[in-house]
């Protein structure tokens, strides 16, 4: 059967080492460091077993960005930085409720991401009780660096998050303080999604969410395992700015 458009492009980031990682999906966390979660007027739970369930939205696959380069995006004057560790799937989950720590074997590398925000058009969202799909899914909203395996990664929850504009530091975060770490949260969303090889997560961001203007330099920090560079630069195509 022929198509009857041309079959879109896999978006894919680098592998350290070569090769890419094509990307399926794109799940992101809410409010999954108590700090970040304050700042933006929420409860945060006092220990573990207050802590709920998890915040969950998706981007989609091509909202990656793996130049650095990030035009500002239509539709908001608001647009706002949150610094995140990304894991990603290499491996298709068995069907069922995943245990949080056989989990772990699905993943296949880390990375370090922005989790882009339209802040004005989310918390209008918010504010009538209406789904975030506009201040989070858009284009260009998810800068990523390459992925590291996982084999050359030791201490993960030894290690912290850090994001400087224009040389300042803006968030620094440990990722020691997550509420739901990355087992919790396969175990979360295998109740409600089929994971599969190719899926990238979003992690939660820590306190300091702040805006990014055009001209901007951005460089994030997962320190000892990858770094990631880029701009903000002006806005580009047709829209309303």
């Amino acid at each position: 059967m022929t198509d009857a458009i041309p079959a879109p492009v896999t978006p894919r980031v680098p592998l350290r080492g070569g090769g890419t990682f094509p990307v399926r999906r794109i799940y992101c966390v809410g409010r999954n460091f108590a700090d970040h979660a304050r700042e933006m007027g929420a409860v945060a739970p006092a220990s573990k077993a207050e802590r709920g369930q998890p915040v969950f939205f998706l981007k989609p696959a091509d909202a990656i960005v793996v130049d650095g380069i990030v035009p500002y995006p239509h539709g908001t004057h608001d647009l706002h930085h949150e610094i995140e560790l990304v894991a990603a799937l290499g491996r298709d989950a068995p069907a069922g409720v995943l245990d949080p720590h056989a989990a772990m074997a699905l993943v296949y590398a880390y990375g370090i991401g922005l989790d882009l925000t339209r802040r004005d058009l989310q918390a209008a969202a918010k504010a009538k009780g209406l789904p975030w799909d506009t201040g989070k899914a858009f284009d260009h909203s998810a800068p990523i660096s390459e992925l590291v395996p996982a084999a050359q990664v030791d201490g993960l929850y030894g290690r912290t998050l850090t994001l400087e504009i224009n040389g300042q530091q803006r968030q620094h975060g440990a990722l020691s303080d997550l509420i739901w770490d990355i087992g919790d949260i396969l175990h979360e969303l295998s109740k409600l999604y089929a994971l599969r090889a190719g899926d990238l997560i979003f992690m939660g961001t820590p306190a300091g969410v702040g805006p990014l203007q055009v001209g901007d330099a951005f460089h994030a920090r997962l320190d000892g395992v990858a770094e990631l560079q880029g701009v903000i630069a002006p806005p580009t195509g047709t829209g309303v700015a």
